[in-house]
């Protein structure tokens, strides 16, 4: 269900491995996803993936239909899975390391979700993406959430109220995602070599202060953005990289 690999370099290569059901996030796989993702925190960059025609799905829709069947209607189910998935999105966000998605095929509702929940996203140029609630009668209200967060307000309303496909072009144009190369996973794999080749505490305590100052207004912002500088200036690791910077030779990193 979810494939992992640490590779020389630092990265974690985490793989969805549920080809046949289109990588769709299931109970199961939102719960093997969550733990990947927890044992990949001391690594410098995550590379997530997939393998099969489908980044993924979205939601498991025979499992959701299947609970249907429950006394309630499938509604403790229901509110269980979305929770769940919310956790995960969550998780990927406030990840300790870069999280890249590499999307080769589509990205449907919860599976657009967790490409725009990533920090950077590679796709292949035949890529596609779409949050198409509205064409089964269920807006994709939580999809709403990560994708309006990664791409302008009236570009998510399109997406959320029509449906439409969007192009691997069209996707970064937007902003849903960086890059677009022949091989996504290759691309993504690349673009993660050169952030794991930086000094990890500073990725992590930049990524940390990023998420941190966006969600303030303007004045809080900078002053908890000149707080995390004043720690970053005293870290060990920016004082090698300026000398080296000013020596004009390659740091050498020690991670404090």
């Amino acid at each position: 269900m979810i494939l992992e690999e640490r590779r020389n370099d630092g990265v974690a290569l985490i793989t969805l491995d549920r080809a046949p059901a289109r990588n769709a996030l299931s109970i199961a796989m939102l719960d093997a996803l969550s733990a990947a993702l927890l044992r990949a925190e001391d690594a410098r960059c995550v590379v997530l993936a997939a393998n099969g025609p489908a980044f993924s799905a979205g939601h498991d829709l025979r499992e959701l239909t299947a609970a249907r069947a429950e006394a309630d209607g499938g509604r403790e189910f229901y509110a269980r899975t979305m929770a769940l998935c919310s956790r995960v999105m969550q998780q990927v966000v406030n990840h300790p390391v870069p999280v890249i998605a590499a999307v080769e095929g589509v990205a449907t509702a919860a599976g657009c979700q967790l490409v725009a929940s990533c920090d950077l996203a590679v796709a292949t140029p035949h890529s596609r993406f779409c949050t198409p609630g509205v064409d089964i009668g269920l807006f994709c209200s939580t999809p709403a959430v990560a994708v309006a967060r990664a791409v302008p307000r009236k570009a998510a309303m399109e997406m959320l109220l029509t449906g439409r496909m969007l192009g691997a072009e069209e996707a970064r144009e937007i902003g849903l995602i960086n890059r677009v190369a022949e091989d996504a996973r290759t691309g993504a794999l690349e673009l993660a070599q050169q952030i794991a080749a930086r000094s990890g505490l500073t990725i992590r305590m930049g990524k940390r202060g990023f998420l941190a100052q966006a969600a303030m207004p303007l004045a809080e912002a900078y002053d908890a953005a000149s707080a995390v500088m004043v720690e970053n200036m005293m870290a060990a690791d920016a004082e090698e990289g300026i000398g080296a910077f000013l020596g004009k030779r390659a740091p050498q990193w020690q991670d404090r």
